[in-house]
């Protein structure tokens, strides 16, 4: 008996095969042409609130379809199923926008999972707008079955938006939470003379790989990997924006203030763990997680 491919077996097929590669790529870099870094980018990602904006968008969208599919099974006005029906499909606007600027950034192979979760969700939402026409012209009974033909195609999206945020870790924060992984206390790093003057290398702290950058005496410490998808940040560009010294993660430009390792520009929205830093009477630079 041949077994079934499930929606996750059918995107790994996809991802050995590379057949979607070429449209993904063009895609990719179509919307980063399109939505440039900056306010708009970093308000997509969800930078000013410190969590994707994706995700809760979504779950509107999806909930506003869900209720009008519990509603098509009560005896309450119809009117009310396609109130929910506009309002989800009016919200899947913004959603798509979030969506499509998250996923322009991350790796291929979550973009090849990404995008067959966007052609679910495009064959839903068509479903759903159906639907809505369907029942403004009297059609209830069509209405109604093309609003579960849209749950159906919508549930396959959520499936692989599923898959990509728990099991491939997209939107994830992937700077090492430093709380419990470093005891309390100040800890010896290395000699302030074997850092190199104003440019940033990797050391390492226990289990953690650390950002460590020399200006004279003054030494900046951050944990190394970006939050985004955990690029090495000693790697990185230093820059000055607005005024702040920055670095910039080499894999997908995410932007972390040195000051205090806070998010200038996403598509990281968390920031990188800060350590405090003093230098002993032997020249010997010790850290500690910063407490703010």
């Amino acid at each position: 008996m041949r077994r079934f491919t499930g929606p996750v077996e059918l995107a790994d097929r996809l991802e050995k095969t590379k057949a979607m590669d070429r449209p993904i790529r063009v895609l990719a870099k179509a919307v980063r042409d399109k939505i440039k870094p900056g306010r708009v980018r970093d308000w997509l990602h969800g930078v000013p609130t410190g969590k994707p904006l994706h995700p809760p968008l979504a779950t509107v969208s999806l909930g506003c379809f869900m209720s009008a599919a519990v509603l098509d099974r009560t005896d309450v006005d119809p009117r009310a199923a396609r109130v929910l029906l506009a309002t989800g499909i009016g919200s899947t606007l913004p959603t798509v926008a979030a969506g499509m600027t998250d996923w322009s950034s991350l790796h291929r192979e979550q973009q090849r999972v990404g995008f067959v979760h966007m052609l679910a969700n495009v064959a839903s939402l068509g479903l759903f707008s159906a639907s809505l026409l369907a029942r403004m012209r009297g059609q209830e009974r069509t209405g109604r079955l093309l609003t579960v033909a849209g749950l159906s195609a919508g549930g396959l999206g959520a499936y692989l938006g599923g898959h990509m945020a728990y099991r491939q870790a997209a939107g994830a924060n992937h700077a090492p939470q430093v709380s419990h992984l470093v005891p309390l206390g100040w800890h010896d790093l290395c000699p302030i003379t074997d850092l190199p003057e104003g440019r940033p290398v990797s050391r390492r702290l226990g289990y953690i790989q650390l950002f460590v950058l020399r200006n004279g005496e003054a030494v900046t410490v951050l944990a190394d990997r970006c939050s985004h998808l955990a690029g090495p940040l000693h790697q990185g560009r230093l820059v000055v924006e607005n005024g702040e010294a920055c670095v910039v993660c080499p894999w997908h430009g995410s932007m972390f203030r040195l000051a205090d390792g806070s998010v200038e520009h996403g598509p990281a929205t968390a920031p990188a763990p800060l350590f405090e830093t003093r230098i002993r009477r032997d020249g010997t630079i010790q850290v500690r997680p910063s407490l703010t």
